[in-house]
């Protein structure tokens, strides 16, 4: 993920800062294996003492699979979550295993974080995606993959998509039926590139300024969910 983001150093700021994240509001955390390997997974944020540890609670069993075993001390998380009351605001920031407990539940304890980063959902950050999406061209509907997106556009793969040939700035519509329970999502935008690829094409598309409150909730969602494996 890249994005504009205001680092937060001093303790009183990061305290501060770190407290917009509400006890029990959703989070994602990424873990990567020594190999490289990197998944990401949906728990809660349960709460900090500032300059000693952060709780998070630890992810359903069921999902982890092969990565619960790389969460032991020492192996660096990545931490993200939606501000409370900010819209198109998310906190983030890398620390590392201190030690799991299993009562009264299971927990991650984790290092208090050197610094916090807030993103703003509002500048170009841009998150890989997953989401699957259709496009309506002219009266036509195609089958796309999302692979990214951003306040501003996303990226889409439209395999089997070959014939379609676009203008400048047509106009299409983005179509997402059904991500992760957040329903018939239709994003009005305006096509900017189209590159041929095996099978398909490669579309990039600038959503048009109706569709802001639409993509911003869109954006939110795919931060704080979990990735299909």
């Amino acid at each position: 993920m890249s994005a504009s983001s205001i680092k937060i150093d001093t303790s009183s700021r990061l305290n501060r800062n770190l407290a917009l994240l509400q006890a029990g509001s959703n989070i994602t955390i990424d873990i990567a294996t020594p190999a490289g390997q990197k998944g990401k997974f949906r728990t809660s944020f349960i709460g900090y003492l500032p300059k000693k540890y952060v709780l998070i609670q630890y992810p359903e069993a069921s999902k982890l699979g092969n990565f619960a075993k790389y969460i032991t001390q020492g192996t660096s998380i990545t931490v993200r979550g939606l501000i409370e009351g900010h819209e198109g605001a998310v906190v983030a920031f890398v620390s590392s295993v201190k030690q799991t407990l299993q009562i009264p539940s299971r927990v991650i304890v984790l290092e208090f974080p050197k610094s916090v980063s807030l993103q703003s959902l509002r500048s170009s950050m841009r998150i890989d995606t997953n989401i699957v999406a259709k496009i309506k061209v002219k009266k036509e509907y195609w089958k796309a993959l999302m692979i990214n997106i951003s306040i501003n556009g996303c990226q889409l793969i439209v395999n089997n998509g070959e014939s379609l040939a676009f203008i400048k700035d047509e106009k299409v519509d983005v179509i997402v039926e059904d991500f992760q329970g957040l329903k018939n999502i239709n994003l009005i935008a305006n096509v900017r590139s189209t590159k041929a690829q095996t099978g398909g094409i490669s579309l990039g598309v600038k959503f048009c300024e109706t569709s802001k409150k639409c993509i911003t909730q869109l954006i939110q969602h795919a931060v704080i969910m979990e990735d299909d494996h």
